[in-house]
């Protein structure tokens, strides 16, 4: 029995996560206070109290789901992760879970990626789009027909379950491939409510921000293997974390492909430690005889 620990990304944020968890429980309460100090403002305020609209906000985002994932994760005790990953931003949070990072470096490497994410997306406006019931080969297919005819950035972003592929790019390029991707017989392709491109070539400044502050951050030697976005595959080797976490800013998060190599490995039971259950049903569309469930 294969027990894997799993960890949520951008877009599972509510008003009033993780509330519950720090006034019950004075450990966590008291990482909130040492993350308030970290970042530099109370971001336990906005995430127990804040508007959906100031929780939508990247550098916001970003360092709240990070912040209630390991306080959960944090309080668990007898099951400890055969092997853990994360979904995009959800790698950080992991990283934590198999002791690559420790918690106060991560959160200053989140407080980065954030930030500079931002500032990407205000530099290139760009968006994302999620496209359903089309094979993967036709998206993929799609988006570079359209990238070599009009030179707009078009680019599968997130493979998330079978039939449920998010694209990335600018506005241009997004409303070309939704029309086409329609066309095609995708049952949808519709525009996602985001600040900007993730996990494209538009985030190259981004990753640049990011590849320094990593580059000067101690990395050690992992409790147990990280299934990596880039790559969907398990890493040890504390370099090539490194290098796929950099990576991941413009390369594609290989979600569905991790999870069955996750699988192939032994993995029987998921769970998700942080909000949201979204996690849970990508990977119930991946294989439904996993046994899933939550932490948060």
């Amino acid at each position: 029995m294969g027990y894997a620990f799993v960890f949520p990304g951008q877009g599972s944020q509510f008003s009033g996560m993780a509330k519950n968890l720090s006034e019950s429980n004075p450990f966590v309460k008291n990482l909130f206070e040492q993350a308030n100090d970290i970042l530099g403002f109370r971001i336990s305020d906005i995430m127990f109290s804040g508007s959906d609209q100031e929780l939508k906000q990247t550098n916001v985002t970003q360092p709240a789901i990070f912040l209630h994932s390991v306080a959960a994760f944090k309080t668990l005790q007898e099951v400890k992760p055969d092997m853990v990953a994360g979904h995009s931003l959800g790698e950080f949070s992991a990283l934590v879970a198999n002791r690559v990072l420790s918690f106060e470096d991560a959160l200053k490497l989140v407080l980065v990626r954030a930030n500079a994410m931002q500032k990407a997306c205000e530099q290139n406006p760009s968006t994302m789009a999620v496209v359903l019931a089309l094979a993967d080969e036709k998206v993929e297919e799609i988006c570079a027909a359209i990238q070599a005819e009009t030179q707009e950035i078009v680019v599968p972003a997130n493979y998330n379950c079978p039939g449920q592929l998010v694209i990335s790019g600018t506005i241009a390029g997004i409303d070309i491939a939704c029309e086409r991707m329609k066309a095609a017989g995708a049952k949808r392709a519709m525009i996602l409510p985001v600040g900007g491109a993730f996990h494209s070539p538009l985030m190259l400044p981004a990753k640049e921000e990011l590849a320094t502050a990593i580059e000067a951050t101690t990395f050690y030697q992992p409790s147990c293997p990280i299934y990596q976005n880039v790559v969907a595959k398990a890493v040890t080797d504390t370099n090539e974390i490194k290098k796929n976490l950099i990576e991941q800013l413009t390369g594609a998060v290989r979600w569905t492909q991790t999870v069955q190599a996750m699988i192939q490995k032994g993995a029987t039971h998921f769970t998700e430690v942080g909000p949201g259950k979204v996690l849970q049903g990508l990977v119930q569309k991946i294989n439904k005889e996993m046994v899933v469930n939550g932490i948060s």
